[in-house]
């Protein structure tokens, strides 16, 4: 009888020790980012209550949500995102000193089609302003991860900004009100998945008529500079939609304080298909040859927090992906290439030397040096194969001679140079 196969799910993936080299340079990097900027972490359940999860996520995500029942019945989903159970956070501490500036780096979950730079388990990088209204905490999210995509290497992304003020505008205009307006943003979400063409087809399903059409179209094709696109379209929107130009003028203006304006590019094609924005939205796009879609995305959410049974707060927030950043930055081959954390390999010639390379490993830990020494017994020439074989740098032969001299013999694994060291000058070598 056959071992049965077991395999991972679909969507997941185990990743090796190369690969979470990889996964922690990017993870670590946007850390240090976010600190700079004085976010402090947290973390929250991979799981939440199903209630707190659908409250404001749109018929497009609540399909997405990994749902089920605990033993005692109660109806629970894994998170989709980082933000809901930030809102909730925020709902149940009130007392919070405000601004509350958060990031949280952790796994999500959403059941959908994998594919390139999407799937159903995957990890994102987020920082949130609660409790501020003004434009510069929207600034600053957005600063904060165009520093860690120049800290990372990346030079050739944008910036996409909106309003879904200018977006209830735009749909006020048609005739859209409530469910029917978050159903046209959803819409117009897809436009980058499905073309203009296919937008136009699922906004007359929508019973929009032909001309009705073409003028969302026509407004939704602009993008560029803040003040030309005010002079084209301001004729077109109500005043929400004219507070919404004025808060991108606020916005752009702070970024340029900081340096990153040039990034930044107005483009009323941007929706984000989440319910809950309520102001500036935004998404960064990497040029490049990986067919990742966006890098990163956020916007503000100024009723979530009161959704979730807190009081009235202001908030925003950018995420950044961790997946999709890994695959940009792979393909660029601007990633480390190492195959191990372990510096240097202890190995000792003879059986009877194994207390002398294990004291030199644990010397060698002590002082910082991530060191491994054999654990198989094997003879020194497979003790020298293995380290070569893991990618270890460098290699400490422990040898009698070497030990009535008081010295070490370290081989250079790359180059196949070898020292004669005591050590102190060991040490030295190795940082």
């Amino acid at each position: 009888m056959s071992k049965p196969s077991y395999k991972r799910p679909r969507g997941t993936r185990d990743f090796l020790p190369w690969d979470m080299i990889k996964r922690r340079h990017v993870i670590e990097t946007i850390r240090s980012v976010f600190e700079l900027h004085g976010y402090d972490e947290v973390e929250t359940p991979a799981f939440e209550f199903l209630e707190v999860l659908t409250a404001k996520c749109g018929s497009d995500v609540k399909e997405q949500i990994y749902s089920f029942k605990d033993k005692a019945g109660r109806d629970l989903g894994l998170r989709f995102d980082l933000t809901v159970p930030l809102a909730r956070i925020a709902a149940n501490n009130p007392n919070l000193l405000k601004p509350f500036k958060r990031y949280c780096i952790s796994k999500v979950w959403r059941y959908e089609e994998p594919q390139s730079g999407r799937f159903r388990e995957f990890w994102q990088a987020d920082v949130d302003i609660v409790g501020s209204p003004k434009m510069d905490s929207d600034a600053e999210v957005i600063a904060v991860a165009i520093m860690c995509l120049e800290r990372l290497g990346m030079k050739n992304f944008k910036v996409r900004v909106n309003n879904r003020k200018i977006l209830e505008s735009i749909a006020s205009t048609i005739g859209l009100e409530g469910e029917q307006s978050l159903s046209f943003f959803r819409t117009i979400d897809k436009l980058d998945k499905i073309g203009a063409e296919g937008v136009k087809r699922e906004l007359v399903k929508m019973g929009l008529e032909g001309f009705q059409v073409d003028n969302v179209m026509n407004l939704m094709s602009k993008s560029g500079d803040v003040d030309r696109i005010e002079a084209e379209v301001s004729n077109a929107l109500t005043q929400e939609g004219q507070e919404g130009i004025k808060e991108l003028s606020e916005l752009i203006s702070s970024l340029e304080l900081h340096g990153y304006s040039k990034y930044v590019v107005v483009d009323l094609s941007l929706a984000r298909g989440l319910d809950y924005y309520t102001g500036p939205i935004f998404e960064v796009s990497a040029e490049t040859t990986v067919s990742v879609g966006s890098v990163a995305g956020g916007g503000r959410y100024d009723n979530l927090v009161e959704l979730l049974g807190g009081p009235p707060t202001p908030a925003t927030g950018i995420s950044l992906g961790v997946d999709r950043l890994v695959e940009v930055l792979e393909e660029a081959n601007m990633l480390p290439s190492s195959k191990t954390v372990t510096k240097v390999f202890v190995a000792c010639a003879l059986p009877h030397l194994k207390r002398d390379a294990l004291r030199l490993a644990g010397a060698l830990r002590a002082k910082g040096v991530n060191a491994e020494t054999d654990l198989m017994e094997r003879k020194l020439d497979r003790q020298l194969k293995y380290s070569d074989a893991k990618g270890i740098p460098y290699t400490i032969i422990v040898g009698p001679e070497e030990l009535s001299r008081g010295v070490y013999r370290l081989r250079d694994m790359k180059s196949r140079t070898e020292y004669v060291v005591n050590f102190e000058e060991l040490l030295q070598k190795l940082s």
